[in-house]
């Protein structure tokens, strides 16, 4: 009786692994944008990838989250938790997306309309 109440404690081998994979997961998207090895839409997949396996990791060998024997509240729990996740995600790239579509890239404006402001603080301007 007193066995199957038992869980098995993780040990630090379990962190240790846990953290060098977290680490690799880490540095191959940084390594991917600093030396641009990929095209941009390649990195972008690859950071995504990393990202999804490096929760996957994290729940595992941190959380020590496990699909086997887990009770329904916890399965629940994680549920809400991706739901939540997803909302705020994609919330934000909605706004960033909205908000580049309806400002547009600087090089499209007109010449003398970003200027007009700073004018005043122009010498050649000046009044006198």
């Amino acid at each position: 009786m007193l066995g199957a109440s038992v869980r098995k404690l993780p040990n630090a081998r379990s962190y240790l692994t846990g953290l060098a994979m977290a680490l690799v997961l880490t540095a191959i998207p940084f390594a991917l944008v600093y030396f641009k090895l990929l095209a941009t839409t390649a990195t972008l997949f690859v950071i995504a990838a990393a990202a999804i396996i490096q929760i996957i990791i994290h729940l595992k060998y941190f959380l020590h989250f496990s699909l086997n024997g887990t009770p329904r509240e916890s399965l629940l729990a994680l549920c809400f938790a991706v739901l939540l996740i997803l909302i705020m995600v994609g919330g934000s790239l909605w706004i960033m997306f909205d908000l580049h579509n309806r400002m547009g890239p600087l090089e499209h404006q007109p010449a003398g309309t970003h200027r007009a402001a700073d004018s005043r603080l122009d010498p050649a301007h000046s009044p006198g």
